[in-house]
């Protein structure tokens, strides 16, 4: 074992991929713990009806935000990994996304003015849905993960959200004091990402020297073209994630959602838990599959086993903690929260097994459009379910919508991939 554990870290692809793991890890477990920190104090302060608001603004917004990300995220953290010793590409390559976000973050600023202003829904708390589109100008448009990430040098983005984090956690205990305080909580968390993003551009000029240029047209609609299968990928995840918290708050009360989305963000804690994995063997995969791809079969089959594994028994042992957890974080008032989380915790184990079939398989060996067609048919499938769902069971049948959806995505992608040979 001490033999297999040396090879490993004498291996430089392993040290990199390890590094970049634990570097993620710190950021992703401060992202979701310090959040946990403030998450009892907001659900107590600002109760389920506040609560259930900010998540309903937070859920629309998404929308806009898978909007101007764009496939992004996938798209352009592989170009830069294939790129990452040419510094002129790795700029050209920024400026012309920068670019392309500003187009698409422009159009989201109108849809959204002619929404909020057109439906008494949304007019009545209008200011709620500005101060949400801030996090979406500082995260999605300024800060440049995907650049970080591509040149897998992770360590750079975990200070600054780290900084950032501890930052809007101490600012919700000093700002937030009563229910009527909830506007100051997307508001921080605006200003925390606009910070956070602000530096990252200044990080990626004096430690990769990347700068901008004037990108071509061609250079624009070269990263359209790239980002399009995987942005309709993201749009089709929208539709039987985020879609799930928005049409549930056109269905049910504000509190309803409440206890909805108490259950939803711990289950996203422990999805972040995945994450990092996945965005460390990312790069290394793709590069591993166009430089040996029968090595690449070989470890995609073993990170399946043991992502499967352990995100299974997490899934059961935090279904069986349920009552536990939800009366310590979120307090007595939310125990319709446990029952939904009791289901939803499916997820960590179904998201874990599609992630590695889905962007550590058919992503990185260059079948995106295949990615792309199952997750917008997921999309479609929990949307249609949903709605039927809701109305029978209410914020049950939400969980139930978005747990099946899951697995059926894994079922479908383990099909396609046994058929390619890549299993």
């Amino acid at each position: 074992m001490i033999k297999y554990l040396k090879k490993i870290l004498n291996n430089e692809n392993y040290k990199r991929i390890i590094e970049n793991i634990v570097s993620l890890f710190s950021l992703q477990g401060l992202t979701y713990i310090l959040p946990l920190i403030t998450f009892p104090y907001l659900t107590r302060v600002l109760g389920p009806d506040k609560y259930g608001q900010i998540a309903f603004a937070a859920a629309f917004i998404t929308y806009f935000q898978t909007f101007t990300d764009y496939g992004f995220n996938l798209s352009a953290t592989r170009e830069v990994s294939l790129n990452r010793d040419n510094d002129d590409k790795i700029s050209e390559i920024f400026s012309s996304i920068f670019i392309v976000k500003i187009i698409l973050m422009t159009i989201s600023l109108i849809i959204m003015t002619i929404i909020v202003f057109s439906f008494d829904i949304f007019r009545s708390n209008w200011i709620l849905y500005y101060f949400t589109f801030g996090i979406l100008i500082g995260r999605d448009l300024l800060l440049t993960n995907w650049l970080f990430q591509g040149m897998e040098k992770m360590r750079y983005i975990t200070i600054l959200n780290i900084g950032t984090s501890i930052i809007y956690t101490l600012s919700i205990f000093v700002f937030v004091k009563e229910s009527s305080d909830y506007l100051y909580v997307p508001l921080i968390n605006s200003f925390g990402s606009l910070i956070i993003g602000l530096v990252s551009l200044r990080l990626i000029n004096k430690e990769f020297n990347v700068k901008f240029i004037r990108p071509t047209l061609d250079d624009i609609i070269h990263q359209f073209k790239e980002g399009f299968h995987l942005y309709i990928s993201t749009l089709g995840s929208s539709l039987y994630l985020t879609s799930t918290r928005f049409i549930l708050g056109l269905f049910v009360s504000d509190a309803v959602l409440g206890y909805y989305t108490v259950a939803e963000t711990l289950t996203s804690a422990f999805k972040g838990l995945i994450s990092p994995i996945s965005q460390a063997i990312y790069p290394y995969i793709s590069r591993l599959q166009s430089e040996n791809p029968i090595k690449a079969k070989k470890d995609l089959k073993k990170i399946l086993i043991v992502m499967g594994t352990l995100t299974f028994i997490l899934s059961i042992v935090v279904a069986l903690c349920a009552p536990i957890l939800i009366k310590l974080l979120a307090g007595e008032n939310y125990a319709q929260s446990i029952p939904i989380l009791q289901i939803l915790i499916f997820t960590v184990f179904a998201v874990g097994i599609n992630n590695v079939l889905g962007i550590q398989g058919l992503v990185a060996f260059g079948y995106k459009e295949k990615f792309s067609k199952i997750i917008v048919f997921a999309g479609i499938f929990n949307v249609i379910i949903l709605v039927g769902l809701i109305i029978l069971l209410g914020s049950i049948g939400a969980a139930i919508a978005v747990v099946t959806t899951e697995f059926l995505i894994c079922i479908i992608e383990y099909i396609i991939l046994r058929r390619v040979k890549i299993l």
